[in-house]
């Protein structure tokens, strides 16, 4: 049986396997701090929080004093981060005064991450 198919398996391995309508979609996000100050870096960790928890969405990843790479996803089980997720995370990521340089990727499937 091959696990990435979809088209043989019933609903209930569907959403065991977290595919097709169960599939759990994120986004990466890496960006560049505008000092290598450990204050800067706090406050970024802190407003990033503060953002993610306020859009009911969870982060993982980390970085030092200049850079931060991170994976979004939702907080919820079977939930998933929007397109309207990733493009407030992008526009959040451009106004922030911390952050010179930011990149956001697309949706992709959480469990196909390598």
């Amino acid at each position: 049986m091959k696990l990435d198919k979809i088209d043989n398996k019933n609903r209930r391995l569907r959403k065991k396997l977290y595919l097709g309508e169960f599939a759990v979609m994120g986004f990466e996000f890496n960006c560049q701090l505008a000092d290598k100050e450990e204050a800067t870096y706090e406050g970024f960790i802190d407003e990033l929080v503060e953002f993610v928890e306020g859009r009911n969405l969870m982060v993982f990843g980390g970085g030092s004093e200049d850079t931060f790479d991170a994976f979004v996803s939702s907080q919820e089980r079977y939930g998933s981060a929007s397109e309207d997720d990733r493009k407030a995370m992008e526009a959040w990521l451009s106004a922030n005064a911390k952050v010179k340089e930011a990149k956001v990727g697309d949706l992709v499937d959480a469990n196909n991450i390598i």
